[in-house]
Parts: C-alpha cells; structure tokens; sequence
C-alpha cells in the first residue's frame, strides 16, 4: 500500500505542477499549491527524505512535468562487469547519473564513466532503457527513465572520482552490495545476457 500511495503522491505532484505552470487564475494557483504541499506531506511520509528535502527538490520545478532521464554505463571485461563505490551510500554502482542539459547520452554516458571511474571510453550500444517504476528500486519521489549503455574501454586506469570510493569489475554470480537507487540486480542481469548474446535487441520498459 505504500508504494501506492507514493504513486498517487508523484501524479498529484505532476498535476500541481502543471497547473501552476498553465493556470492565470489566482485561485487555481492557490489550489495547485495546497496539493503541493499535500504530494509533500504524502512523500514525507513514504520516503526517507524529511519534509523541507523534498520541497526544496519541487521548488524550482517548473513546466510540464516528465521522467528524468539517468545514463549508466555497462563495461565488461573478461566476463565481468566494471561497478563503482559510491561514496553517497557505501554500495555499488555502474558507473553514471543524471543526463546534462546540452549533452548527448553518448556524451554523458563518456563523461561519467571517466569521471567516476578513469577510463576513457567508446559507446556501443543501447542495451537497455529502463523505467524505475517498473523495478523494485526504493520508493523516490521522482520517475526516472535509465539508460543502459555499453561501453568499450580505449584508454585510461583505473582511478577514484570525487563522488567513489572503489572501482572494481564483477562477476554475475558475485555481485557486490548495490545501490538500488541506481540499479538492482535483476536489471544487471540482464545486462549479462547481452554479454553472451550480442545480437540481442534493446530491452525497454
């Protein structure tokens, strides 16, 4: 039932927001900012932010709201997969995060890798493209699209970025404790079939 509620709490955030991008009506604008405040309340309750964290996400947000889009980079290398250790929760990751505005997924993809990772890096393939309401990540109050792209390593060392705190490669059957924020294992296992597949097509949600 949490999950539910969160759910509703995301579409009543989206439709405050619309409003009060859209409406002229002094009235309507007060009404969009009551449910605001209530989609607030509601995600206080079933997330682990507190009340002011999540106000301060919504406060500059503006405009049609849509999913954030989040890139992470899939490298393999003599059968395992390259992760790194985020300093924000002690777990592991595929190297990435959000996409930059004026930036290209390709382009993202290249520079979180080798920002967080040290290994420059040429882009192969979309393998995945993944919605987080379609996966068992813990409850957050926004919608992200993630996607999932491979890597192939051209040059650079390992070397720790200001956001990790280890970088290692990994095999399926010994994946470390993940960030589940950022991926779970199932979606890493799928990413393991393009390993022995190749020719697979995109997966998406």
């Amino acid at each position: 039932m949490s999950d539910k509620w969160l759910e509703w709490a995301k579409q009543i955030q989206s439709i405050a927001q619309a409003g009060l991008t859209f409406t002229n009506d002094m009235y309507d604008k007060e009404r969009y900012e009551q449910l605001r405040t209530l989609s607030i309340e509601i995600m206080n309750e079933y997330t682990a932010l507190d009340f002011e964290s999540i106000r301060d996400l919504f406060a500059n947000e503006t405009g049609y709201q849509t999913p954030k889009v989040d890139v992470r980079g899939v490298v393999f290398k003599d059968d395992r997969i390259l992760m790194v250790r985020e300093k924000h929760d002690d777990a592991w990751a595929l190297p990435g995060g959000f996409c930059d505005i004026g930036e290209s997924p390709r382009e993202n993809v290249t520079k979180e890798i080798q920002e967080e990772a040290g290994f420059h890096v040429q882009p192969k393939k979309l393998l995945a493209v993944f919605d987080t309401n379609k996966h068992p990540h813990p409850p957050q109050p926004y919608q992200y699209y993630k996607l999932f792209i491979q890597c192939e390593i051209i040059s650079g060392e390992a070397s720790l970025g200001m956001e990790t705190k280890g970088i290692d490669f990994f095999a399926e059957d010994n994946l470390p404790p993940l960030s589940l924020n950022r991926n779970t294992e199932t979606q890493i296992q799928h990413l393991f079939e393009f390993l022995r597949n190749p020719e697979n097509p995109t997966l998406f949600d």
